[in-house]
């Protein structure tokens, strides 16, 4: 190739003497990010490139995107498109390198003895008289392409066709550029979208992971529980339940609730569950299991505290008897045959914040058709929606929480849990301020 040694470009030449900025890999990536390389006219480009030419009187405009080796039209509306391949050129055969070289405009008046460009092979092909390019730049100002009129023969550019053809330029470089911008958002909120629903579908899965996927039946008693999240994005909460064997005839039904909600809470939710498990075997003292389990949470430095309701208790032909322990847990609360609802338990300590807690063991006994149910404060401090019809209404309370509980007596465990849900539900109008958590167990009837 014809070097063309008049010209001073900022960031020097390579070695076949064009510029050194064509191989620059930022400006490449730029470029690429452009999504212009092999793309077909379009008419926002042709309408600039004809404006172009209409304004400064060339019989000729076109934009091009500059690569490496290639030079890709893009607009050349005198000429019809005819494929990818046709549409475009070595990049030292047309003068759309000069402007990216310089980042800045390129002006020839007398192309044939301009030292510049003298003997240049886009002279004869394009019929090159006078020209004039601008650089399309990136966002970041990198020059990825040109925007340049073309006259047949010599002659003096006009400010004012200068200044057009700048403006125009800038027009060409806003649009590419918010192509970028429209795309990098789009791709942005793919990803976000993707690694929201990938970041609920794992929280749902160690949310379950937490609790027992079905409750095993306990001889003479039925039971259920349900688990109901709090409105707005999934994610892992602290509310946990359990229902198992402990030793022999004797059972463990245990509740809790731990404070906070992401991994952190999921860890404490985990060592609860498995040392209320480990240790209800060889302790049949509710208030004994749960000291245990202060102590390991102390151990280990949870970094949550929590609220926990645990009861042991076995089965008989005349009903249910057990004992019952709260650590900073609301009351159970039983609801007789009748449909007479009292709470049971005596107010103890939450877990994971002193070494000496007070915890106190009190008994019950269930009759044939009495149920007894666990809940965490999603279902005792309940609110409206805030954005619905009736923001100010009062919270959903314990008392409110006990009638609902009386209104169901005569149902089963499963029916009971459905009932509490169902009333929720329609009390905060499909907003759930927290997380939710029941547990119920009944003696069945005679």
């Amino acid at each position: 190739m014809r070097l063309i040694g008049a010209v001073v470009y900022p960031e020097g030449v390579r070695a076949d003497g064009l510029p050194a900025v064509l191989s620059d890999p930022a400006r490449l990536a730029a470029l690429a990010a452009s999504g212009q390389i092999g793309s077909g006219p379009e008419r926002v480009f042709d309408d600039l490139a004809r404006l172009a030419a209409s304004v400064t009187g060339c019989g000729i405009a076109a934009i091009t995107f500059v690569g490496e080796s290639r030079t890709y039209w893009k607009s050349v509306p005198h000429l019809p498109f005819e494929g990818f391949e046709q549409w475009q050129n070595a990049v030292g055969d047309s003068f759309c390198y000069f402007p990216v070289g310089m980042n800045g405009p390129f002006v020839v008046e007398d192309a044939a003895n301009d030292p510049r460009t003298a003997g240049h092979p886009a002279i004869g092909p394009w019929g090159v008289g006078a020209w004039v390019g601008f650089p399309i730049q990136s966002s970041e100002g990198y020059p990825i392409g040109s925007m340049c009129v073309i006259d047949a023969g010599p002659r003096s550019w006009k400010a004012e066709d200068l200044d057009t053809l700048a403006l125009l330029t800038r027009a060409v470089s806003n649009e590419v550029n918010h192509r970028v911008s429209l795309e990098a958002a789009r791709v942005a909120l793919n990803v976000a979208e993707d690694a929201l629903a990938q970041s609920a579908e794992l929280a749902r899965s160690l949310q379950e992971s937490l609790l027992p996927p079905v409750l095993r039946p306990v001889p003479g008693m039925d039971s259920a529980a349900r688990y109901l999240p709090a409105s707005g994005e999934v994610s892992v909460v602290g509310d946990f339940y359990d229902l198992f064997q402990a030793r022999g005839p004797w059972w463990t039904a245990v509740l809790g609730d731990v404070c906070g909600k992401g991994t952190d809470a999921a860890r404490v939710t985990a060592l609860a569950r498995y040392t209320v498990r480990a240790d209800a075997g060889e302790h049949l003292s509710p208030a004994i299991v749960l000291d245990r389990l202060n102590t390991a949470m102390l151990a280990q430095r949870a970094p949550r505290f929590l609220t926990a309701v645990q009861a042991t208790f076995r089965t008989s032909d005349a009903g249910v008897t057990g004992r019952l322990c709260l650590a900073g847990h609301p009351p159970a609360l039983v609801r007789r045959a009748d449909g007479r609802v009292r709470p049971v338990g005596t107010v103890g300590t939450l877990l994971g914040v002193l070494d000496d807690v007070e915890l106190t063991d009190v008994r019950f006994r269930l009759g044939p058709g009495d149920l007894l149910l666990f809940y965490t404060d999603g279902a005792c401090e309940a609110r409206a929606d805030p954005a619905g019809p009736q923001p100010h209404k009062p919270i959903f309370d314990e008392s409110n929480l006990a009638r609902a509980l009386a209104d169901s007596h005569g149902l089963g465990a499963v029916a009971t849990i459905d009932h509490i849900a169902a009333i929720l539900a329609d009390y905060h109008g499909g907003f759930a301020s927290d997380d939710t958590a029941l547990l119920a167990i009944r003696a069945r009837p005679q």
